[in-house]
């Protein structure tokens, strides 16, 4: 819980950064460099998982994961914030000033809260010296002003049609889990081996955020959200190859054919995934950024969820269990031809998933 907190206060800090950086390049490059950052923490994480486990024993491996989030909290004090709050003048003189509203503009498809300026007149410092009761009322004054905030944004179309097509795309079913049955059991793929398959995925994923990066910035998000989705279909079925065993005909040892399909993949994944984040954050509207955000990725993981549960359905009706693996290549047919079924409603990111990053950049900072 401590972790999931953590991490979307991290969220809310990189929304604010992006949107607020002068330079389109490091407002662009900030969600790339933190994701990359998580691809070479992964890379370290499958090297050293296996080693470590060779020359000490559990326990000091434990104690070293959990001296890595104390390190975590030491950093934290020296980033620097300016915290968005409201004095307590301002809130117990909120009956004569408007709440504050969210104003969504077509033209940029970007969502700006309109916040009340500060007033600094005489008779609201006078209310700042009230008990404590009346501070707790205007904590929780705060909080529903939060709450009806992120309700209002959710409402607005910038916001629920792209969350909704991303809730859509996420939730195709997958056979991950019959298929790592399958390297396991049938092919004999060990601890070991899939361990480096880690590591090269994740160096792989390092490679799709450096692509992206230098390459698909300029490309709006809508299209790299279709054609990497076509992409990804006919990659998918290649491992039909590998359950028919077709690959040794061809001379492509098991091995090989694994690590091959799994660093395409995983380069793939990434110029999907980012684009993802971008117009997540760029949909956040100030004061709001680290909740909103973390509510666009509960549904995407809750998504990912339900995509899993529905290929364990699939994978339980074909018959295909740890042992037996007949149905498994109409399992693989099935999952990779369904996840293009959410190209149909793709018109949902007409607007803002139009825009490349960096346009999106660009006209922030115009503004």
């Amino acid at each position: 819980g401590c972790i999931a907190f953590s991490d979307v206060v991290a969220d809310g800090i990189v929304v604010q950064r992006t949107r607020d950086a002068d330079d389109p390049k490091i407002a662009g490059g900030l969600q790339s460099l933190c994701w990359g950052s998580a691809s070479i923490g992964a890379l370290i994480s499958a090297y050293f998982s296996g080693s470590l486990l060779e020359v000490m024993g559990p326990r000091d491996v434990f104690t070293i994961t959990a001296a890595l989030p104390l390190l975590v909290a030491f950093i934290a004090f020296f980033i620097n914030e300016e915290a968005v709050t409201k004095t307590q003048g301002e809130e117990l003189s909120s009956t004569s000033t408007p709440a504050p509203a969210i104003e969504f503009q077509p033209e940029t498809s970007n969502l700006i809260a309109a916040m009340p300026a500060p007033n600094t007149n005489m008779e609201n410092k006078s209310l700042i010296s009230k008990t404590g009761s009346d501070i707790s009322e205007t904590k929780q004054m705060g909080v529903q002003e939060q709450v009806e905030a992120l309700w209002q944004a959710i409402k607005e179309p910038g916001v629920w049609r792209p969350a909704l097509f991303l809730f859509l795309w996420q939730s195709t079913p997958t056979s991950e889990g019959a298929f790592l049955y399958f390297m396991t059991n049938d092919l004999g793929m060990g601890p070991e081996f899939l361990g480096r398959v880690r590591l090269v995925t994740a160096a792989a994923s390092l490679v799709g955020v450096w692509g992206y990066q230098k390459f698909l910035r300029t490309v709006p998000i809508k299209t790299i959200l279709l054609w990497t989705s076509i992409a990804s279909a006919p990659l998918g079925l290649l491992q039909l190859l590998l359950i028919t065993h077709a690959n040794r005909s061809l001379g492509i040892p098991d091995g090989a054919f694994v690590f091959g399909d799994d660093v395409v993949l995983a380069i793939l994944g990434e110029f999907a995934f980012l684009p993802t984040l971008v117009l997540a954050a760029k949909i956040c509207p100030p004061g709001i950024e680290a909740v909103l955000f973390a509510t666009l990725m509960s549904i995407f993981n809750g998504a990912s969820t339900v995509g899993t549960e529905i290929g364990a359905v699939l994978t339980k009706s074909l018959g295909v269990t740890e042992s037996n693996f007949d149905n498994l290549g109409l399992l693989n047919i099935i999952c990779n031809l369904s996840s293009l079924y959410p190209l149909i409603f793709i018109g949902l990111l007409d607007g803002v998933g139009t825009k490349s990053e960096a346009e999106m950049e660009e006209e922030s900072n115009a503004s």
